[in-house]
């Protein structure tokens, strides 16, 4: 798993031997060479990180409370609403692939984020009519109550609450692919100082997102709870807003990188050739095989071209560029293009191995938060709402952060002679290690939540009216291990994706970090159907079913979810000694 990523080193000389400044492939926002003295670095990432904290705050602060919308406000049962939490948070991970494919396709990242943005925001102003419109709102009725059937929403109640939502998940989700990548960007890897803090700037991209989520599971969770959700979602609209004017006002602080195609017509047409030369012999010389010449006297000043050596893997993509196969109509792809796929399809186990941890996240923004509602949720005289909880991973997060960039990665950079400390995929490792950990806490938790109830006779009370004598801060230690699981595992996938991938690709590779927490979140959903199905005849409707969780078997869920993660691990660790790290042509 050692990370054997050459990079291309770059002087920045012109021909007469004078320093340049201009950053090969990107733009201001004039259209004219970018110019470090003036564009990107830290001055421009400072705008993507007040951008990501208001937006995280907002879309975060809504959904980690959101099975207690649905609940309470909408009327869905545990399961239902567990289910459409998961399936909310999947879709907006999902969509992200389409801001992957349309950012630097025709038009730059920039512009791009300031159109998902405004798409939040709409999405945001819809739900905030809702919850402002007494019209749009259901009767009261108690969901804790066995005999009282609710009736959940419906009708054009119905339209605008999962219309707002989803254009909510569409917003963010374009966001998810966009801003990491355009913060990437504004440091050139060819340049050894600002090389460095690109694996800075993924770490507190992090912070930024945590910093943000920190504000929101308090601040909006509390509101929400005592001041009503029309306040906390005009807030959260608000917010972003904010956002936007913040990072427009730094719009010609920007290095733009030059738009290269789409990723999915480079794909396609990979794909299309070697299927149309399927039944050609593959060339036992690779100089049979065709790759455009770069010379630096015909060489476009501004193009930032990337050039990838032949590789034996996946050989039948190579019929895609056979010199011999040109045919009037046809398109003949370079080596390059062949090479770009085949990153991606190496890069496809990696991004599968880690779904399973991302279902286990699932579970602590869903039906931990349900324990959270039985437990005593005082500390002193306050009372910390249960979808607060999730502020102790996130508190360590923006806590260690720091400390992991400017302590531990240069200790570690000593001994392994890594600019990132470690090699990216170690660091994801050991967050999967993490994460089983936090699935055998969190099962041994809820084995001593649900003896309490008994204990205490409190297995049919109303959890708002009697809550548990057990503090809902005992649900942090599943929180904080797995607070330090997504450490490692999430900021070193990106990492992972932004470097390996091939440069006209880094949104769609980034899209997959984000597109694992979705399958996780989806998987989840699938999980607990099927969980139910086959339970149902060993207890009353199985495992997860109904509105009481005192009854139901969520240690035993947890428990299968450590099991599933410890497998996972193995086969993750294959894949990782399988992966063969990108190598790069130098074309200077």
């Amino acid at each position: 798993m050692e990370q054997n990523s050459s990079l291309q080193t770059s002087k920045g000389a012109d021909e007469a031997g004078t320093v340049s400044y201009t950053v090969d492939g990107f733009v201001d926002y004039k259209g004219d060479p970018a110019n470090k003295l003036k564009h990107g670095g830290i001055r421009a990432s400072i705008h993507i990180f007040a951008m990501t904290i208001l937006e995280n705050m907002a879309n975060l602060g809504t959904s980690v409370n959101l099975m207690t919308y649905f609940y309470y406000h909408m009327h869905y049962d545990l399961s239902q609403s567990a289910n459409m939490v998961s399936n909310f948070m999947a879709t907006t991970f999902l969509l992200s692939l389409v801001g992957a494919f349309i950012s630097d396709a025709y038009i730059s990242k920039l512009h791009i984020l300031l159109v998902f943005g405004s798409v939040e925001f709409i999405g945001f102003m819809l739900l905030t009519i809702q919850a402002q419109t007494k019209s749009l709102h259901l009767p009261p009725c108690d969901m804790f109550e066995p005999n009282v059937i609710c009736d959940h929403v419906s009708g054009r109640k119905s339209v605008i609450l999962f219309s707002g939502l989803y254009l909510i998940a569409l917003g963010s989700g374009g966001l998810k692919a966009i801003l990491p990548t355009l913060g990437a960007d504004q440091f050139d890897e060819h340049d050894p100082k600002e090389q460095r803090l690109v694996s800075s700037f993924f770490n507190f991209f992090l912070f930024s997102l945590c910093f943000g989520a920190c504000i929101g599971v308090v601040f909006l969770v509390w509101l929400q709870n005592n001041e009503g959700w029309d306040i906390a979602l005009s807030i959260c609209s608000s917010s972003i807003l904010i956002g936007l004017f913040l990072v427009a006002l730094g719009y010609n602080k920007f290095r733009n990188r030059i738009p290269v195609g789409s990723p999915a017509t480079k794909i396609w047409n990979v794909l299309a050739a070697a299927y149309r030369n399927r039944n050609l012999d593959i060339p036992s010389d690779i100089k049979d095989l065709y790759e455009e010449e770069v010379h630096q006297n015909n060489k476009h000043k501004l193009e930032d071209l990337e050039r990838l050596p032949h590789t034996t893997q996946f050989k039948f993509l190579d019929r895609a560029a056979i010199l011999a196969s040109v045919t009037k109509g046809s398109k003949l792809c370079t080596v390059t293009s062949v090479e770009e796929v085949k990153i991606l399809i190496r890069m496809l186990p990696i991004f599968a191995s880690t779904i399973v941890m991302n279902t286990c996240l699932a579970q602590l923004q869903t039906f931990s938060i349900q324990q959270g509602v039985t437990m005593n949720k005082k500390l002193g005289s306050l009372e910390i709402p249960s979808a607060s909880v999730p502020i102790i991973p996130m508190a360590f997060i923006v806590i260690l952060t720091p400390l992991y960039d400017r302590v531990f990665v240069p200790f570690a950079r000593r001994y392994t002679g890594l600019e990132t400390g470690i090699s990216h995929l170690r660091r994801v490792g050991i967050g999967l290690v993490l994460s089983i950990f936090s699935m055998l806490t969190a099962a041994i938790v809820e084995i001593r939540r649900k003896n309490i109830a008994k204990e205490h006779n409190l297995v049919y009370a109303n959890p708002i009216l009697n809550p548990l004598p057990m503090s809902v801060f005992i649900l942090g230690f599943q929180y904080f291990i797995f607070g330090i699981a997504d450490l490692f595992t999430f900021v070193g996938l990106l990492e992972f994706f932004f470097s390996q991938a091939p440069k006209g690709f880094r949104p769609l590779g980034t899209a997959f970090a984000w597109c694992s927490m979705s399958m996780g979140y989806f998987l989840s959903s699938v999980l607990v159907r099927v969980i139910n199905e086959i339970t149902k005849n060993l207890t009353s409707g199985g495992w997860l079913k109904g509105n009481n969780i005192n009854l139901n078997h969520l240690d035993l869920f947890y428990w299968a979810l450590a099991v599933l993660s410890f497998l996972n691990f193995f086969n993750y660790l294959y894949w990782a000694n399988w992966y063969t790290y990108k190598r790069v042509e130098s074309n200077h």
